[in-house]
């Protein structure tokens, strides 16, 4: 993954009590972000990280609030095979992919037609991507 400081870098939201259990799998405020370079997408989350082409990009819509339980650590949708990295219940930015993407698992055989992150200013990301996707077509 390119430096997280090169193109539009987005923070996570994190909610203040669970700052210690996910920093127990890695997922600190300083090892997660969502970066939109001239020509790519990625997120990091932890140790965890999705990397896309921006034409892949189909659009994005803000989302939330979640229940905890569905929506904090790494999660796996069992309805639409959707990845969530979650930091906080409050809001997020789902974003849809043209190809589904991996990120769930260090093979990269299991992907994803959606990813949803639990943005600081989801609606500044979700607005920016969907810009950016409708620019492309």
């Amino acid at each position: 993954m390119s430096s997280q400081t090169d193109g539009e870098r987005y923070n996570f939201a994190f909610d203040h009590r669970l700052l210690r259990p996910l920093a127990l799998l890695g997922i600190r405020p300083d090892t997660c972000g969502l970066v939109i370079t001239s020509d790519e997408l990625l997120v990091r989350f932890g140790p965890w990280k999705v990397r896309s082409p921006l034409e892949n990009v189909a659009g994005a819509e803000v989302s939330g609030p979640y229940s905890a339980w569905k929506a904090i650590g790494v999660r796996l949708s069992l309805a639409d095979g959707g990845l969530t990295f979650g930091s906080s219940s409050e809001q997020g930015v789902c974003i849809r992919f043209h190809r589904p993407v991996p990120g769930s698992e260090p093979t990269g055989l299991l992907r994803h037609k959606g990813l949803t992150l639990t943005l600081a200013d989801s609606p500044a990301a979700a607005g920016r991507l969907r810009d950016l996707a409708s620019a492309r077509r």
